[in-house]
């Protein structure tokens, strides 16, 4: 290879190096559509310099009605399809290119009942969930998939780990999702569920939205940084992303020293991304702490 050819081919293996440093740290996400408070993508702001994922939250195992009951792995709407529709979701993601947009499965609840994670057998679950989850997908131009059972029924982990797993790896093999990502967080229940879906699935899985809002609401810096280094520890592997609520839920939140945590991962080349519950809780002050995220996310 003469020298100029070799010149400008280690300049673009250079440039392919550096661009993943520089991008494996600027991934933005957000939940949306669970409260139905009528917010839009077109409300949520979007820094054109990171990867935004909007995660319409939920898709649900259960029938759609005033009873909702258990349907073994076939997943219904439960999130604002009004405003977040399949036109909405392609209009954001022409307009903006670096948007994706994903379902969350699962979540706390459905009426005023726990979603519990219940099931059948393996085989029919994952046969109805592929199905079902694979419909939605098409029909609503989505990129991925979020996993955020909380409630688990007396369902064995082994179970959970089967179920999850095996349908998560399908979709990926058969193209349907692009990325895929699970949310704990720290109850001996739901850890026991999440790190055996880890240790024998982790490697399907993209992102862990772990849910550090769920700690003690007096939460220090100290300890978030330590709660961050024992999940990365549980979910060794994983791209573990820091999140805060604009709810009334607790960890550290925006305005107490989440964002000096953050630059004190950043420094540490640790801060993988950032996640946020939820957009319907933002609307009301104009998305504040999610400009602050994505511009602290989007500085090199």
């Amino acid at each position: 290879m003469c020298h100029w050819k070799l010149f400008f081919a280690l300049i673009i293996v250079l440039h392919v190096h550096n661009t993943r440093i520089l991008t494996r740290a600027i991934i933005f996400r957000e939940y949306i559509g669970a409260n139905f408070e009528n917010v839009r993508f077109s409300d949520a702001p979007i820094n054109p310099n990171i990867q935004v994922h909007f995660l319409l939250s939920f898709a649900i195992d259960y029938t759609t009605g005033s009873f909702p009951k258990p349907t073994n792995g076939k997943f219904n709407v439960f999130w604002d399809s009004d405003n977040l529709g399949p036109a909405q979701v392609l209009a954001i993601k022409r307009q903006h290119p670096n948007v994706k947009v994903g379902l969350s499965i699962g979540g706390d609840s459905v009426g005023d009942k726990h979603v519990d994670f219940t099931v059948v057998s393996v085989d029919s679950w994952v046969s109805n969930a592929v199905s079902s989850l694979t419909r939605l997908i098409k029909q609503y131009n989505l990129d991925g998939i979020d996993v955020d059972y909380e409630h688990f029924n007396n369902v064995a982990p082994s179970i959970f780990t089967q179920c999850i797993g095996r349908v998560i790896s399908i979709l990926k093999n058969n193209r349907v999702i692009s990325f895929a990502s699970i949310a704990p967080y720290d109850d001996s229940e739901v850890q026991k569920h999440y790190m055996a879906l880890w240790k024998s699935f982790g490697h399907v899985f993209d992102y862990v939205n772990f849910q550090f809002y769920a700690y003690d609401k007096r939460t220090t810096v100290a300890q978030f940084l330590r709660h961050f280094d024992s999940q990365v520890a549980n979910y060794n592997g994983g791209k573990v992303l820091v999140s805060f609520s604009t709810d009334t839920s607790g960890g550290l939140k925006p305005y107490n020293g989440f964002f000096t945590a953050c630059q004190t991962l950043k420094s540490q080349r640790k801060l993988n991304g950032i996640f946020v519950w939820s957009a319907d809780n933002s609307k009301a002050d104009g998305f504040r702490y999610e400009k602050q995220a994505q511009a602290l996310l989007a500085k090199a």
